[in-house]
């Protein structure tokens, strides 16, 4: 899940948890709508964290010099 999914998330779980004030038969629109806020969060939680540990990866470069002689 990305960071677009997790505020996707975010955003219609809010709308259904503060906008929609209707029921469905069985169904809390209240309660799904928290249901996706927090998995939006931690989703964002998690992704912003491996963004960040991929950051902080270490890089090396290797340099190959070659000196030409000429022995002749």
């Amino acid at each position: 899940m990305g960071i677009g999914m997790s505020v996707f998330l975010l955003a219609v779980g809010g709308i259904l948890a503060f906008g929609v004030s209707d029921r469905l038969s069985g169904v809390d629109l209240t309660v799904v709508g928290y249901i996706l806020m927090g998995a939006g969060a931690i989703g964002l939680a998690v992704v912003l964290m491996f963004a960040n540990q991929r950051n902080r990866a270490v890089r090396t470069t290797v340099h190959e010099r070659r000196d030409i002689r000429d022995d002749i």
